[in-house]
């Protein structure tokens, strides 16, 4: 359980950890292990070093790297000194980091061994960049952040309305936005997940992270774990071979995978696989099939939890208890975490009736005070006071929620969100295309992928599946290009000459009883 007399907020965990099992291991990498006190110890220094380099509150501090135990020295650290931090996503293309790196604003962009390249070409791409600071490693041509001699500091007395983490999401016009959460969330957060069947650990057991800490899944599965003393064992990435081994070789009580991790989990899983220290598999992310959720609760033997939430709303929702995943509820998302209120809304405001379909939104101490100077979107997606999820749903008489559709025109593809305007503007311009529509489609390993339907141009370029997906991996990241691609003679459009994307959608799904995945 978390001693929430002493820890408040994610800050607090270094310090009051190394009081009371400061020999106790903290982190496992690749490389080594930290114990509490090593934590603290390190945090301690890196917030030395970073003060010297001139961080203050309210500042962004961008980060490019793996994971590991510095992401969390950094991390910690940097809540320290009551600024932001703002982990980026490995996956994404240069020009896309760019445009992020330069919305947060900061003036130091930390980079681990193996990103440099990624890191400069990023600020090639800026016409104001960031200082580059290394982390963990020396180049002739950077800085390097200089903790060993660095005087180790204290963490500044936190504050409920401090920003702490600056995660960023897809926007429905190709541009992402960041989503602010803050020490008020994150205190919510720690109070209410002890609640929470799934979150429930004990600080006797070992914890797998391998969900990227740059996604809100791996950080609060990994801050969770430290934050009830936990023993917390970090990859660097999903292997599955790996993984399996390390369960059972670091007897893994705990561990966190988005659908499609399960499902490459259990094709590499030999028969006589040990999962016998499993307690618990939380999952979400994405929807999961019916077919691979049975045969894991039957191969692996332990409890899982469902959960349903956004960035927004920093993880947190709707979740289904394993005692509910019985065959009638495992479409379900579940009911609303505990602090939390989940409903379905109609299009004027009011309540839906049971098994009437709305949009689910959600309200309680974890939602986000909103988007980083976007007030619009803000406006727009707090409207009420409620988060609007922009997905479809409705409840049954015992008030489970289901989710049917989507009412954004989002593709959720292996846990990774992807607005189809931004697909379609990279597409846009590709030789051989006329016009482009985006959406996405069954798929049993992803959930969802992305397709693109195509009517090609007359400009004498005949565009093919594979020109199509080489233009658009060259401009995005690799998980929002297309799959695949069809060809049609034009696109469904209503009379202002809007794609009708369920149109389109209905000719993919109408086997699958829903349109999502």
């Amino acid at each position: 359980m978390i001693d929430h007399d002493n820890i408040r907020y994610f800050g607090d965990i270094p310090a009051a950890q190394a009081r009371v099992r400061g020999d106790n291991t903290a982190l496992v990498f690749e490389g080594g292990s930290w114990s509490y006190a090593d934590l603290a110890e390190r945090t301690g220094r890196m917030m030395g070093a970073l003060e010297k380099l001139g961080v203050a509150p309210g500042d962004r501090v961008c980060w490019l790297g793996i994971n590991g135990s510095l992401w969390f020295a950094a991390f910690f650290a940097t809540v320290g000194l009551r600024a932001c931090f703002a982990p980026l996503n490995l996956r994404l293309k240069p020009s896309e980091l760019a445009y992020i790196v330069g919305d947060t604003g900061a003036t130091i962009l930390l980079v681990t061994e193996g990103e440099l390249a990624l890191a400069e070409a990023t600020v090639a791409a800026m016409e104001a960049p960031p200082r580059i600071l290394l982390v963990g490693f020396e180049h002739p041509e950077y800085e390097t952040v200089q903790t060993d001699d660095a005087p180790a500091r204290t963490a500044q007395v936190q504050r409920a309305d401090d920003d702490i983490l600056h995660l960023y999401t897809s926007g429905t016009t190709g541009l992402p936005k960041a989503v602010r959460l803050t020490n008020e969330n994150y205190g919510a957060f720690l109070k209410y997940s002890t609640q929470v069947e799934g979150f429930d650990y004990e600080s006797h057991e070992t914890l797998l992270i391998v969900m990227p800490l740059f996604h809100v899944a791996g950080a609060n599965v990994a801050l969770a774990g430290l934050a009830h003393g936990c023993r917390v064992v970090v990859e660097k990435a999903f292997e599955p071979g790996r993984v399996l081994e390390l369960i059972q070789s670091e007897r893994v009580a705990q561990i966190f995978l988005a659908p499609t991790l399960i499902r490459m989990l259990l094709d590499a899983a030999p028969a006589d696989t040990d999962f016998s220290s499993l307690r618990t598999v939380g999952y979400g992310a994405s929807p999961i099939t019916e077919a691979t959720l049975s045969e894991a609760q039957r191969r692996m033997g332990c409890q899982f939890t469902q959960y349903y939430g956004m960035t927004e709303s920093a993880g947190a929702g709707t979740y289904l208890a394993p005692r509910d995943h019985q065959s009638e509820l495992l479409r379900s998302c579940g009911k609303a975490w505990p602090g939390m209120e989940a409903k379905i809304m109609r299009p004027d405001g009011s309540d839906a009736g049971p098994g009437e379909v709305g949009e689910i939104v959600l309200r309680g101490p974890m939602v986000t005070p909103g988007y980083w100077n976007r007030p619009d979107a803000t406006a727009e997606t707090l409207q009420g006071g409620w988060l609007h999820t922009g997905d479809a749903g409705y409840a049954d008489d015992e008030g489970y929620l289901f989710v049917h559709d989507r009412i954004k025109d989002m593709v959720v593809s292996g846990g990774e969100n992807v607005y189809p305007a931004e697909v379609e503007n990279a597409i846009s311009g590709c030789p051989g295309v006329g016009d482009v529509a985006v959406i996405g489609v069954p798929s049993e390993r992803w959930g969802e992928e992305v397709k693109a339907i195509i009517v090609r141009s007359d400009d004498g370029v005949d565009a093919s599946p594979e020109s199509v997906i080489a233009w658009a991996r060259e401009r995005i990241a690799d998980y929002k290009a297309p799959k695949s691609v069809d060809f049609l003679e034009a696109l469904p459009r209503n009379p202002s000459g809007k794609i009708l994307r369920r149109e389109l959608r209905d000719t993919y799904w109408k086997k699958e009883g829903r349109t999502v995945g």
